[in-house]
Parts: structure tokens; C-alpha cells; sequence
């Protein structure tokens, strides 16, 4: 007899209503402040769209999530303060961390985002809550 109460865990892509809804709230968001000139502007979309891939995509762990928002302070204040406004010097900057904490999500046994079923060999004991 099984005492184990089913599994709720789930893996792959996901959206609600609430995702759709912060979404269309952050690209409207985007246009106010990218009409009134501005001039990080930028910082909205790539904070929703880094939401969106973290949450939604490939279901980064909050501690990576927060590494990741850590860094991105810190590289925009950098860049504030030698005067560099424009988008890409920021995100180029954090575009290898962004790579680095997906990769570092990829690589765990409790991955579960999207393609978990092919790059998780043990997805089956994350889902069954053997780990």
C-alpha cells in the first residue's frame, strides 16, 4: 500500500492569467516611461522579460532569481555612474549571468522547467518527491 500522497508538482512551461495580466501591465509600463524620455526605460522590459523567463520558462530557484536581481543592481549602478544610460552596455553585461543561472538550473536534479523531461534524467524523483 502506497502512503504517499500524490504528487502536485508539475514541470515545463507555464502562464496564468496573473502572468498574462503583470505582462500586459509591464508593457504598458514600458511605453509611459519610454515616452517620457526616460532613460533607463530599458530597465522595465528587461526585468519583466528576466521575470518572465525565470518564473515561467524555466523556473529558476528564488536563490538564483535573487543572485541574478543582486547583479543586475549592481551592474546598472555601475553603469549610472560612469554615465553609460543606453540598454545594451548593461545588458551585455548581464547577459552572461542571465546564461550562467539557467545553466546552473539546467544542471540540477530538480529542474523542472521547460524541456525538463529531456534534460532531467531525474526528473521523475523531483516530481514523485524523492529528492
Amino acid at each position: 500500500m502506497n502512503h504517499n500522497p500524490p504528487s502536485t508538482l508539475q514541470h515545463g512551461f507555464r502562464i496564468s492569467i496573473w502572468d498574462m495580466l503583470i505582462l500586459v501591465l509591464g508593457f504598458g509600463l514600458t511605453w509611459w516611461v519610454h515616452s517620457i524620455d526616460f532613460p533607463l526605460w530599458w530597465g522595465v522590459p528587461m526585468a519583466l522579460g528576466h521575470f518572465f523567463l525565470f518564473c515561467n520558462v524555466f523556473l529558476v530557484w528564488i536563490k538564483l532569481e535573487l543572485l541574478w536581481a543582486a547583479v543586475l543592481v549592481a551592474n546598472v549602478g555601475v553603469h549610472v555612474a560612469v554615465g553609460d544610460l543606453g540598454w545594451w552596455p548593461a545588458c551585455g553585461w548581464q547577459l552572461p549571468v542571465t546564461i550562467f543561472v539557467i545553466l546552473l538550473q539546467w544542471r540540477s536534479p530538480w529542474y523542472h522547467g521547460i524541456f525538463a523531461r529531456r534534460i532531467n534524467p531525474r526528473l521523475d524523483d523531483y516530481l514523485g518527491g524523492k529528492l
